[in-house]
């Protein structure tokens, strides 16, 4: 009996909305139906393209390319900001459809998610119950969806990437390596420019020559960590379907117009966004221990830098603190310009949980923040401005995209 078949116990979906914000413009504006349409931005910005309608990647338009270069590709292009709320309520709508069917499921995102379907054997068929999903997602929301089956996520995934557009695709249990085993291995999740690059060096070029490595070879190229990638090759992943659950992090970005060398500038930009993800903590009475800051340069190169404590917080100035020293750590005596700024909080937790041996003084600030909190929500986020947020509102308002 083959490996795979030994491991064939489980049913896994995975459901994924087709070019997901653009599809959902389409939907409140039905004028633009089978138009090229980009979500990002003004191609005269320094964004980059968020998603692409199938008319638009006909002319070579992908998701991550910079839109003055999406642009010259497709100039009939329609390009538009996008509306993140209307994304999150379509995304909503789109689990709770899901929701239906099984307790078990695990966003990837806003447009996609896993589903495990294990012992759900009165549905009738796997192929006719992904079809009624499509067919509800697309009645009750509007939008299109593309969907894999297998015994496991990621054949799961990466049959529905292939389906794509409106597709399904389902890979019967012993079959799992059969069916990568031709593709290129640039299709397997987990392998990106850096691992796909170093594959081709080696001669590399399908999913199936990356299964069928010698281990000892593989072992030689890639570290322990990395043992994953080469079972996903071969159509393994025991990994569960993590039920749905509430978000593991919070975040914000900002790509600024030109790179700037001009720390107040970044640390303003620092402020607004510890303002705001605090803000977004406390209306969820969560607190979270742990602060990334997220840096691109004008040369593209990315890092992320975080710190964790024992204490978990929803204090606007203390998430702003510990970015601060983030930031000052990450920059050091470099002096290549920030092409794009973002911060994250995670690690949550939820209650009173806050500061053991300041409990008087974080609960004063904590009830300064709310209240800054309801003034805001009444009158705007403009009501009330720190220095940094009053300089950075100052010196550049309208000119970033806070995303």
């Amino acid at each position: 009996m083959l490996e795979t078949e030994k491991r064939a116990a489980r049913t896994i979906f995975h459901i994924d909305l087709d070019a997901f914000f653009v599809s959902v413009e389409q939907v409140l504006n039905p004028a633009l139906q089978s138009k090229p349409v980009i979500v990002g931005g003004r191609p005269e910005g320094r964004g980059v393209v968020a998603a692409a309608s199938y008319e638009a990647r006909k002319f070579g338009v992908h998701a991550a390319i910079p839109l003055a270069r999406a642009k010259r590709l497709c100039p009939q292009a329609i390009f538009l900001t996008g509306n993140y709320r209307k994304y999150v309520e379509f995304s909503l709508k789109f689990m709770d459809i899901l929701g239906d069917y099984t307790p078990s499921i695990q966003p990837g995102g806003l447009d996609e998610a896993y589903l495990d379907l294990t012992g759900c054997e009165n549905f009738g068929s796997w192929r006719n119950l992904a079809l009624k999903i499509k067919g509800r997602i697309k009645q009750e929301t509007g939008l299109v969806a593309s969907a894999g089956i297998a015994p496991c996520k990621v054949v799961a995934k990466v049959a529905s990437d292939l389906s794509k557009p409106d597709g399904l695709i389902e890979v019967l249990p012993g079959q799992e390596q059969g069916f990568l085993a031709p593709l290129p291995v640039q299709k397997l999740p987990g392998v990106g420019d850096k691992t796909g690059k170093m594959l081709k060096t080696m001669g590399i070029q399908t999913i199936g020559q990356l299964a069928d490595m010698p281990q000892g070879l593989f072992k030689s190229r890639f570290n322990e960590g990395m043992v994953w990638l080469q079972q996903h090759a071969r159509g393994i992943d025991d990994s569960p379907v993590e039920a749905y659950g509430e978000a593991k992090s919070i975040s914000r970005e900002t790509t600024f117009e030109k790179d700037s060398l001009d720390r107040a500038f970044l640390k303003g930009n620092l402020r607004y966004f510890a303002e705001k993800l605090g803000a977004e903590l406390r209306d969820s009475d969560k607190k979270a221990r742990t602060v990334t800051l997220k840096l691109r340069y004008t040369d593209f190169e990315t890092i992320n830098r975080s710190t964790s404590s024992r204490e978990a917080t929803n204090l606007d100035d203390t998430i702003f603190q510990s970015a601060l020293r983030l930031l000052e750590s990450a920059l050091g005596k470099k002096y290549k310009p920030v092409r794009l700024i973002g911060l994250e909080v995670s690690n949550f937790t939820a209650g009173e949980t806050q500061l053991s041996l300041f409990d008087a003084e974080a609960k004063r600030l904590e009830q300064l923040d709310r209240a800054i909190d309801q003034v805001r929500d009444k009158y705007g986020f403009d009501a009330i401005q720190t220095g940094y947020t009053l300089e950075l509102k100052q010196r550049y308002e309208g000119k970033t995209r806070d995303r």
